[in-house]
């Protein structure tokens, strides 16, 4: 899993905040959330850094063309594709920055947006944060990361805002957090490779004792789900999803609560396997293949348990820098269905496509 390093410009100092882009064959993306970034009115604070997860495209090229006069930038290219989880993480590894920004790059910033969420962030007293999130053609309401979880123990959808608030978790599209504590708390864990992980981390942040918020005045913008459902360019047309995709969701929220519930929260993962069940046997009778079963429940109860000395050592992980009990931790609940998110796209977008693979 070689990674190699490429600098542009002159690092005089430690920057603000290290803005790590993730990249998978998205040249396309790439252009217009450069510009935004080489446009914040904090630019000269910002340092840049592309993480490209061995991509077939011309995405280095169009990089190394776009991070040429940028005051400071890098480019990791790995040797494989890591996902997200791995990917972003060798990307914090080289970051020099006090923040990280873990940006999508299907994403575009407001040109005060970089100044505002670190401000904000600060004044708050909070060590990790989301600007609020917009669609990427216009000015619309996306997300503003999730406000608690549900029965189930899933993050629980936001609503639109007006002001900066407190959150339980930043949406991973524009993931800011203060680089000794993303350290502190172990990055993101490699296991999950995709989904659920900002929930994973946002979890151990508020168990180590710190704070969470959600800046309204920082505005992004973001497509979404641009690799795995590219149709429609800037807008999203369809909902879409795999068997993959299913599976590795699934098995992260059950990873999710048995990393870091410490007893009484342990129990929601009753319901949510009840609930995991029933979703996939609905899939099944719509998609007329029980392999979807196999795929979305029963192959995530099955990691769950080949890597339960995995769990173990997770655990005793954040036990060693557990500041909040469970107890606490109930302040985060909410009645709001995890789900709610999901019906709603249904509603506009029709039944979402499964692919098997």
């Amino acid at each position: 899993m070689a990674s190699n390093l490429e600098r542009f410009g002159r690092l005089t100092g430690q920057p603000r905040v290290s803005i790590v882009v993730l990249n998978y064959n998205g040249s396309g993306w790439l252009p217009k959330c450069f510009t935004t970034i080489k446009n914040q009115t904090i630019a000269d604070q910002i340092e840049t850094i592309l993480v490209d997860n061995c991509s077939t495209d011309d995405s280095l090229a169009v990089t190394r063309q776009l991070l040429a006069d940028f005051p400071m930038a890098c480019v990791v290219k790995n040797s494989s594709n890591l996902g997200f989880c791995e990917g972003n993480n060798t990307g914090a590894r080289v970051a020099q920055g006090r923040f990280l920004l873990f940006l999508n790059n299907d994403t575009w910033l407001e040109p005060d947006c970089i100044e505002i969420l670190l401000n904000e962030t600060e004044k708050a007293g909070a060590v990790a944060s989301t600007p609020y999130v917009l669609n990427y053609p216009d000015n619309s309401f996306q997300d503003f990361g999730f406000y608690g979880f549900d029965l189930f123990g899933l993050p629980s959808s936001s609503m639109p805002a007006t002001a900066t608030r407190e959150i339980f978790i930043p949406g991973g599209c524009s993931y800011l957090i203060r680089r000794d504590v993303f350290n502190a708390v172990g990055e993101f864990d490699a296991e999950f490779f995709i989904y659920s992980d900002d929930s994973d981390l946002s979890w151990r942040v508020w168990i180590a004792g710190h704070r969470i918020v959600g800046v309204f005045p920082a505005k992004v913008h973001h497509r979404g789900a641009a690799g795995v459902n590219p149709s429609g360019g800037i807008q999203t047309v369809e909902f879409r999803t795999t068997d993959r995709k299913r599976f590795l969701t699934n098995r992260n929220s059950l990873f999710t609560l048995l990393y870091n519930c410490q007893h009484l929260l342990l129990l929601a993962l009753i319901p949510l396997v009840f609930l995991l069940l029933a979703e996939s046997l609905v899939g099944s009778v719509l998609l007329k293949r029980w392999s979807f079963v196999r795929a979305s429940f029963w192959e995530p109860l099955k990691d769950c348990w080949r890597r339960r000395d995995l769990i173990a050592a997770r655990r005793r992980r954040v036990a060693a820098f557990r500041q909040r009990s469970d107890f606490w931790m109930l302040r985060f609940f909410r009645l709001r269905f995890n789900r709610w998110g999901e019906i709603v796209r249904i509603f506009k977008l029709g039944m979402p496509r499964v692919d098997a693979k």
